[in-house]
């Protein structure tokens, strides 16, 4: 959501920034609508105005017995008009809150231009730069066939739920766990998350303060009863600051979650069919982070850290790619993507998206900060979000760049404890 006065003040600013994005300025619309809006809650108080003040007076006329016939009349038409005028009111409000829910955030002024992921920029790699050969991946399995001996069954998902869901089987469905609990301990023992146990049904509300509601109703599940199936847990960590005033001591907050997400992937008909790259149902550890506008940007790199951190303790090859402005989320103002290499697919394919959003969630919500004790206004926080990390994908990228000749599958390092010490599970 965008700051009026900001589009009054700089309507030129604001439509550079669409065109970045590669849209169509919108400004004059705005402000002719805002402009409109403004003259008829001018005309709504005026004339509320005067009938209050013409209640007064044929009060005080009727109580030195004069005639008031002129004035009442005059507050009978006010009394019918005042309706037309306020339904107005609210049509004209409600149309603005849809035009501003509509548009995607501004990029910060570092990102790069481009239209498309083509002009994303690789950042680095790691380890070392590029440290894979596509030629690399000659004979390499991918993690459908990696995972049928192993126990993972699209066919079952298929049978009991249709398509892009799958079912994991004994030493697949442990690893899947592990994964999870290690994600979890790195991220609240290292950077100091907090871990929550957050809803995975939420109110719209929740999904509008995240910017998910209205555009993108179509790649979610609605319940029923009129609740949603979260996407990513960042839509209930986020929203735990929804309509607050938070003390600015307390800030950063950093919160952590392993819930299971739920897309639609409306978007997405015939893209990664095979495996489980692209499911209806997975699990994820979610990173959201909190803070002041001032600290932001250190708290991006901070938060995109933390996520390389897993991937480097996992032994994946991986790069960090700075998204271009066309390429970004809706509710984005600066991305970092992560690649993992995947053998199998001779490919990187992301496995992680840390974005800053500035202060553009915070003014859906209306989540705002303010000094204790400090008799200043208070100001919008900036909210931030990543994926630290997706644990369907990050299984796949262990299942094929820790595969051996014999079909087994090595367990790194770090995941053993997790798995009672096993170093490798084999079909």
């Amino acid at each position: 959501m965008f700051d009026l006065r900001a589009i009054r003040d700089n309507p030129d600013e604001f439509d550079r920034g669409l065109a970045r994005r590669g849209l169509t300025g919108m400004a004059d619309e705005v402000l002719n609508l805002d402009s409109e809006r403004r003259r008829i809650q001018t005309e709504t108080q005026e004339a509320q105005q005067r009938r209050n003040a013409l209640s007064k007076e044929i009060g005080a006329a009727k109580s030195r017995g004069e005639k008031a016939d002129d004035m009442i009349a005059e507050v009978g038409e006010l009394k019918m008009r005042l309706p037309a005028l306020e339904d107005r009111q609210r049509t004209l409000d409600e149309r603005m809150e849809l035009l501003l829910a509509g548009m995607p955030n501004l990029p910060a002024a570092d990102v790069p231009e481009g239209e498309d992921e083509t002009h994303n920029v690789v950042q680095s790699y790691w380890p070392g730069p590029n440290p894979v050969d596509p030629a690399t991946a000659a004979g390499a399995k991918d993690h459908v066939e990696l995972g049928e001996r192993l126990g993972m069954s699209a066919e079952d998902g298929a049978k009991l739920s249709g398509a892009r869901f799958t079912v994991l089987r004994g030493p697949l469905a442990r690893l899947e766990r592990a994964l999870g609990q290690f994600m979890l301990d790195l991220q609240t023992t290292r950077f100091g998350y907090e871990e929550v146990a957050p809803p995975i049904l939420v109110r719209g509300a929740a999904l509008f303060g995240t910017s998910q509601l209205p555009k993108f109703a179509e790649d979610l599940f609605h319940t029923t009863d009129d609740r949603w199936l979260i996407p990513t847990a960042e839509v209930p960590l986020t929203n735990l600051v929804r309509e607050q005033i938070v003390d600015a001591d307390r800030l950063p907050l950093r919160m952590t979650a392993l819930t299971p997400c739920f897309r639609a992937e409306a978007g997405a008909a015939g893209k990664d069919t095979r495996g489980m790259i692209r499911q209806h149902q997975f699990w994820k550890v979610e990173l959201v982070s909190v803070t002041t506008p001032d600290e932001s940007n250190d708290e991006h790199e901070r938060m995109t850290q933390a996520a390389e951190t897993v991937l480097r303790e996992l032994e994946l090859p991986f790069r960090r790619v700075l998204l271009c402005a066309g390429d970004m989320g809706f509710s984005a103002r600066k991305t970092y993507d992560l690649e993992v290499w995947l053998p199998g697919q001779a490919a990187y394919r992301e496995i992680s998206s840390c974005s800053n959003c500035g202060d553009f969630q915070a003014r859906r919500m209306d989540a705002r900060f303010r000094a204790k004790g400090s008799t200043d206004s208070p100001r919008f926080v900036h909210t931030l979000n990543g994926s630290g990390l997706a644990v369907g994908r990050t299984l796949i990228a262990v299942l094929e760049n820790h595969q051996q000749p014999d079909g087994s599958i090595a367990i790194p390092n770090a995941l053993r404890p997790y798995l009672g010490g096993v170093d490798r599970i084999t079909p």
